[in-house]
């Protein structure tokens, strides 16, 4: 019913292809200001530098994408429409959108997402992590109808979960890199997770029948996607399609091992502990608090139906 429709929403779900793929950018951030701005895009940058290379020297070039040619072309495409449509309408809903409003979105957004959540950890065999999901999409919903998080004060914190990760908590190879058109970054595993969750989440039968709502919800989803990565756009400078990548496939390895326990600490950019070399870094940190974690607007799959 809804696959008419593909190609116009497609466009404005353009945030997940281009940059640090979103994959449900739906946590609550902090806002930044003009003074904090240079600190901030510095140290991603430089976080961006040390997990690139601890990526490449992961794989092979051939090994992780062998579809290397056919992927930038598609690449160039997504950034096409990144840059001519997703970006300035980004911009604009930032711009005229209250940032509590947003965060208010963010949050419903993620609360709707729990039964899934919990659905996917209880497939990989962890029932209280699924319990504690559950536990929140309760709390939250009967307190602010999921507006709000209550449940993080309780201790019941959230964890994304989607059913490529779980695929990868098996074991099952993620398979070769690939550029999705619209999607952006994945892989065959991801890819087939990804057609896995668009039946698993609740807006595709709460709205079902009602077309314009559908669509409406999932414009504004992508939006607003695309509104969080604006602060990191220019932390990524050179060969943008490599270093997307490379930051792909490494949260991806980092968020299974995450889950299986042997996750390693600098597999992942963002740490607070990490160091960088001063030459690539020169950054005034007194101001740290309230600087954007890149943490927050990195996710890790490319969900972006319902």
């Amino acid at each position: 019913m809804h696959q008419s429709s593909y190609l116009y929403v497609g466009m404005f779900l353009i945030a997940c292809s281009t940059h640090l793929n979103a994959q449900d950018v739906e946590t609550s951030t902090t806002d930044t200001n003009t003074t904090n701005t240079v600190p901030h895009d510095s140290r991603t940058a430089a976080a961006i530098k040390k997990l690139t290379v601890n990526a490449n020297a992961a794989q092979s070039e051939d090994d992780k994408d062998p579809f290397q040619p056919l992927n930038r072309q598609v690449y160039a495409m997504n950034d096409y429409l990144d840059i001519h449509i997703a970006r300035p309408l980004a911009v604009q809903y930032v711009e005229k959108t209250p940032k509590d409003v947003r965060d208010s979105y963010r949050l419903f957004r993620k609360n709707l997402g729990e039964p899934w959540n919990a659905f996917n950890q209880l497939i990989q065999g962890r029932p209280v992590r699924a319990a504690q999901s559950l536990g929140r999409f309760t709390v939250n919903t009967l307190t602010t109808l999921g507006f709000a998080d209550p449940a993080s004060r309780l201790g019941l914190t959230t964890e994304d979960e989607n059913f490529g990760a779980t695929l990868g908590y098996y074991g099952i190879p993620s398979g070769p890199y690939i550029v999705l058109p619209i999607f952006g970054p994945s892989t065959i595993r991801q890819t087939v997770g990804l057609a896995v969750d668009s039946q698993g989440r609740p807006q595709k039968y709460m709205l079902d029948g009602h077309d314009g709502a559908y669509w409406t919800e999932q414009t504004l989803r992508g939006i607003d996607a695309r509104s969080q990565l604006l602060d990191i756009d220019s932390a990524i400078q050179g060969d943008k399609y490599s270093q997307i990548r490379d930051i792909y496939l490494q949260r991806l390895s980092y968020l299974i091992a995450e889950k299986k326990g042997i996750a390693e600490e600098n597999l992942f950019i963002g740490d607070e502990d990490d160091n960088f070399d001063d030459e690539d870094t020169s950054i005034d940190n007194t101001d740290e608090t309230t600087q954007q974690n890149p943490d927050d607007v990195i996710n890790e799959d490319n969900d972006v139906t319902e």
